[in-house]
């Protein structure tokens, strides 16, 4: 693999990241590829949609980094929204109201104009409410009336939802899932991992007494970062042909759509600061191919697994790449 000359911000964004992930290993444990995946997705400037089974830490991920970054009063502003049937956009985006003291409206924000938004149970309320993520997911801006709002950086989306239970559930449009960077799953504890929290209780005990490894300025010159390492030429061309094969993929009748593309490769520069090194491999691109296409792609056969076609197309864009 052709290795360029590293750039002076990339080791300490490096060190920045792997205190990221061994921060987020004392609570959420036994996830180290998860947390890994986690990590690069916002250092990446992406949101990440976590699809799992109730009681596996999903809503613990995002406390857990919204303490690791910054921290305390004055570190990262930190909201979480609980779906529901019943919400409504302005409950997510805020609105103006009338003071009448003043006799003017005034804009109260909501929850989203935040650091880190956790999006809890996202399928559990109306395509309308969904829908109201999509400006600010995308544009980093929310518009109320004629005026423009925009949440602090860094800024990103951590969305949750239980794919077991279909009752009282929207499904998330093709539009707001390509919002999403990457879908992750959590999974079961093994065993070893599964004794250890029931002796200590991370979610609980740990996580109170838990201390920032970073501050929003080394985390958002980590981003900068990120976007600086080094991906050759021929992977940038394996990340365009995987995307149009998914267009025509006889498996698929809706492939990926260029910000995919653009997402792909931010993702796997990032993964690769995260893994301590300044270029991609592609072993990057295989890994993260399916955590950010699949959930991006529509089935022909429903009984078909996306992640693993996505793989299987992926491997063979990869094969026979040689760098040097």
């Amino acid at each position: 693999m052709l290795k360029q000359e590293i750039s002076a911000a990339v080791p300490a964004a490096a060190i920045t990241a792997a205190a990221l992930v061994e921060g987020a290993s004392r609570i959420i444990r036994g996830k180290r590829d998860f947390l890994e995946f986690l990590t690069a997705a916002i250092l990446a400037g992406g949101h990440v949609l976590i699809e799992d089974n109730p009681g596996l830490g999903k809503t613990t991920v995002a406390k857990t980094f919204a303490r690791l970054i910054g921290g305390g009063r004055k570190g990262l502003i930190f909201k979480r929204i609980q779906f529901t049937p019943d919400l409504l956009p302005y409950d997510i985006t805020g609105v103006d109201v009338f003071d009448p003291n003043s006799h003017r409206f005034r804009f109260v924000p909501g929850p989203v104009l935040a650091n880190i938004v956790l999006a809890d149970e996202i399928n559990r309320t109306t395509p309308k409410v969904q829908s109201a993520l999509l400006e600010v997911m995308a544009e980093r801006q929310v518009t109320i009336g004629a005026a423009t709002h925009r949440p602090p950086e860094p800024f990103f989306v951590i969305a949750t939802e239980n794919p077991i239970e279909s009752e009282g559930t929207f499904p998330l449009p093709s539009a707001q899932l390509d919002r999403f960077m990457m879908r992750l799953s959590l999974g079961y504890p093994d065993r070893e991992a599964e004794l250890s929290i029931l002796d200590e209780n991370p979610a609980e005990q740990a996580l109170a007494t838990l201390e920032p490894v970073c501050s929003p300025a080394e985390f958002m010159a980590a981003r900068k970062a990120a976007a600086e390492v080094f991906c050759h030429s021929a992977l940038k061309e394996a990340v365009v042909d995987l995307v149009r094969d998914t267009r025509i993929h006889r498996g698929f009748t809706l492939g990926a759509s260029p910000r995919a593309g653009l997402q792909l490769l931010a993702a796997v520069r990032a993964l690769a600061l995260v893994r301590g090194r300044a270029y991609v491999t592609d072993e990057d691109l295989v890994t993260l191919a399916a955590p950010v296409l699949a959930h991006r792609v529509r089935l022909r056969d429903p009984r078909n697994q996306g992640d693993k076609l996505i793989r299987e197309i992926c491997l063979a864009r990869v094969e026979g790449i040689k760098t040097v």
